[in-house]
């Protein structure tokens, strides 16, 4: 591994309940916006939980202008948003493939479904199997960049894009790889699925109204708001993006993966699990407790995981946690499953380029052993040399990702 080989964020995009792209979401964001609404996609009266933060309609139109119909035809929405997001973030980051070995380039996405439900609209027999394609979300993208590198999915739940971006980081750290298009998509704003996680009393039913029902660290949350939406991140080498002038939103200096290996759903008693992992991210990334200047949470709105995560950053920064900012994203745009790792991802490294910080919204009601800096409500401007971001997914998949002020 090439010691001196930084990975650093060429570009960067979200699409999102709040916005079709990066600079809607971001300033939605900085607002204090809530993207949660009543379900449009089908019919939900029938259901305890009848919101979630959609992706707009428009999302339709702007998708005839980077995809072609026989290709958009084989593609799930889901597989569309990942494919737009990518291109969109390509564009930004003003790549021009002409000057890369692209048997050096690759693809990594975080896939937990494609989204071809009872809600997805034109699935037949000749295309059902390319939309069900969890390998095609990556593929369609490195098809189109004519990409020789490796392209593959990865799937561990709502850490599922996190896991992405560093085993990214990996390969061009290692010298394998000059630059990864790294992140992910998701959408579970299906009957079954509600059906489902209201069977596991982890959704929300607080539907009215919609705007106040994801509330992270507060003392009357009641469980997570389904979000859907895309991000992507363009993870380069620092050679190659010097050698092309590109701009640079944030170094990812390191990140840290971990299986807890106690419960399909819950996570370990007092976040334990969750503590070590940001241990291990600090370790890996070589950076200090003492230069930690925000953390992105996971903060999902449910009872557990908000107090363990509270917990885990307590026991693993003593004191100095009092003096460290968290917000929670979820609280605007809900909880996009297998994207949230990549959207968080990309809100953090936003946040370090333009030294703001993003709130958490609907924190009316404080929990009192909930005691942190939560940003409540309003965007904050904020100095910050390194951040965390964390994703923490059923079947006990940890990730931590660290990110630095690029210097």
């Amino acid at each position: 591994m090439d010691l001196e080989n930084k990975v650093v964020i060429t570009g960067l995009n979200i699409i999102s309940s709040l916005g079709l792209n990066r600079k809607e979401t971001w300033e939605a964001m900085l607002a204090g916006k809530s993207g949660v609404r009543y379900i449009s996609l089908f019919d939900a009266s029938g259901l305890q939980t009848r919101i979630a933060a959609e992706v707009s309609p428009a999302f339709e139109e702007l998708s005839k202008q980077h995809i072609k119909k026989r290709m958009a035809g084989q593609m799930t929405r889901v597989t569309r948003m990942a494919f737009v997001c990518a291109k969109q973030a390509m564009e930004e980051a003003r790549l021009d493939f002409g000057g890369f070995d692209r048997k050096r380039c690759a693809v990594i996405m975080g896939i937990v479904n494609t989204g071809n439900s009872s809600v997805e609209k034109e699935t037949t027999k000749q295309n059902r199997v390319l939309k069900s394609m969890t390998n095609a979300v990556p593929a369609w993208i490195s098809l189109e960049y004519k990409l020789e590198g490796p392209n593959f999915s990865v799937n561990t739940a709502c850490a599922a894009s996190a896991y992405a971006i560093g085993l990214g980081y990996d390969m061009i750290r290692s010298g394998q790889m000059d630059l990864v298009i790294a992140g992910g998509a998701d959408s579970i704003i299906n009957p079954e699925e509600i059906e489902g996680f209201n069977e596991l009393y982890a959704l929300s039913t607080n539907n009215d109204p919609p705007e106040k029902a994801s509330r992270p660290f507060s003392a009357n949350r009641d469980g997570f708001v389904i979000g859907e939406g895309a991000g992507v991140l363009i993870l380069e080498s620092e050679t190659s993006a010097r050698k092309r002038g590109a701009g640079i939103f944030a170094e990812l200096a390191g990140y840290a993966i971990s299986s807890e290996g106690y419960n399909i759903m819950a996570p370990q008693p007092d976040g334990a699990g969750m503590a070590y992992t940001m241990e291990q991210a600090l370790r890996q990334s070589g950076i200090t407790k003492e230069e930690i200047d925000y953390i992105n949470a996971h903060g999902t709105s449910t009872t557990l995981n908000d107090l363990y995560e509270t917990m885990a950053i307590k026991k693993v920064f003593g004191e100095r946690a009092y003096q460290i900012p968290v917000s929670g994203s979820k609280s605007m745009i809900g909880h996009t499953i297998g994207a949230a790792g990549a959207i968080e991802g990309a809100i953090t490294a936003l946040s370090i380029k333009n030294g703001i910080l993003t709130p958490t919204i609907n924190y009316d009601n404080p929990d009192p052993d909930l005691d942190l800096d939560y940003v409540p409500n309003q965007s904050r401007s904020h100095p910050i040399r390194c951040a965390l971001s964390n994703s923490f997914g059923f079947g006990g998949h940890n990730a931590i990702l660290v990110m630095k002020k690029f210097a």
